[in-house]
């Protein structure tokens, strides 16, 4: 061949650095393979520890609900062999020991809510209605101050709510339909702690979905009022790793599982939904009591810090999560 071979240069990828980054400091931040040896930052410590206390608290809460099973199961063979002559499970159920004890949701913060809101307390109002329906021990059910947007969107969506039975709906705020005497109002901002339910008593729950918007206005205006106020003790038997916010359901549910088992721990449980990340206080304080143990070398102190704003005892600012759900202004219970 006439033509000569030449040789082939390989030209390496023209690649342009950033301006002011050294070849020292390029190097640092490329991704180690052996990450997994580096200190875990707080974010990470934080995650694992909400995780940990997740999975502790579904293991628990599973068992609960087998044993709530169990029992309803036992109960419904028992009234079918006393003699029961209905098969219909929703029959047997309503055919339980009502309750004399009065449970009130206080609808008079309509305009104090946008229609997302008021949709979102319509709901609770009807998984209210349910539960009541096949409880144990139902309760005389009150809904008051009804009118507004919630009466405007429940005859749009429910039409079927003026067919409800065993429940008092009215458009007059509770204090004209019940002795001021009688009343309970459960918020968060009481200082005292419901230990028991009187069943002679009204208590009411305040219908308010406000994403924690008034704190304290239904603990100003029971006070107002000069009605008697408590709280559920939901700190004595519960440490949560979030808000203490529960919906207005949530409330209403937990009356009507302890007015059944007498058991407050056995209700809040039971109840509680699983995004609340809930554990017994007494694990808690245990956890906490071996936290206080020497830590190891390079252990982040920081990442405690973090875990505080999520300690309902902790007089810092709780830290809103992604997983707090529109509540009512529920904490303990409804404020």
């Amino acid at each position: 061949m006439s033509s000569e071979m030449l040789p082939v240069s390989v030209e390496t990828p023209n690649v342009e650095k950033e301006p002011g980054v050294s070849e020292g400091d390029e190097e640092r931040h490329k991704p180690r393979l052996d990450a997994g040896t580096e200190p875990i930052s707080k974010r990470q410590m934080k995650k694992l520890m909400k995780q940990k206390q997740w999975e502790e608290q579904r293991e628990l809460r599973r068992e609960k609900r087998k044993e709530k099973r169990k029992r309803k199961k036992l109960e419904r063979q028992h009234q079918l062999e006393s003699g029961s002559d209905g098969s219909d499970r929703k029959r047997i159920r309503r055919d339980g020991v009502h309750s004399s004890l009065r449970l009130v949701i206080d609808c008079s913060f309509d305009d104090l809510m946008v229609l997302k809101d008021i949709k979102k307390l319509h709901k609770q109002i009807q998984r209210c209605y349910a539960e009541n329906r096949r409880a144990s021990h139902p309760v005389q059910f009150y809904l008051t101050s009804h009118g507004g947007q919630l009466k405007q969107n429940m005859d749009e969506n429910d039409r079927g709510w003026v067919n409800w039975k065993d429940i008092h709906i009215k458009s007059e705020h509770y204090s004209e339909l019940i002795k001021k005497e009688d009343l309970v109002y459960l918020t968060s901002d009481s200082p005292n702690v419901l230990k028991d339910l009187d069943e002679s008593k009204a208590y009411v729950i305040g219908g308010l979905v406000d994403h924690n918007h008034h704190k304290g206005l239904t603990f100003k205006q029971a006070s107002s009022h000069g009605i008697e106020h408590a709280q559920l003790p939901l700190a004595d038997f519960v440490k949560m790793n979030s808000r203490k916010v529960l919906a207005v359901n949530h409330v209403f549910e937990i009356i009507l599982e302890f007015l059944e088992t007498r058991d407050w721990q056995e209700a809040f449980f039971t109840i509680l939904p699983q995004r609340k990340g809930a554990v017994p206080a007494h694990k808690a304080y245990e956890n906490s009591s071996q936290d206080q143990q020497p830590r190891p070398e390079g252990w982040d102190s920081s990442s405690e810090g973090e875990n505080c704003r999520n300690d309902p005892a902790s007089p810092q600012k709780e830290e809103q999560g992604p997983q707090s759900s529109p509540v009512s202004s529920v904490s303990s219970v409804p404020q």
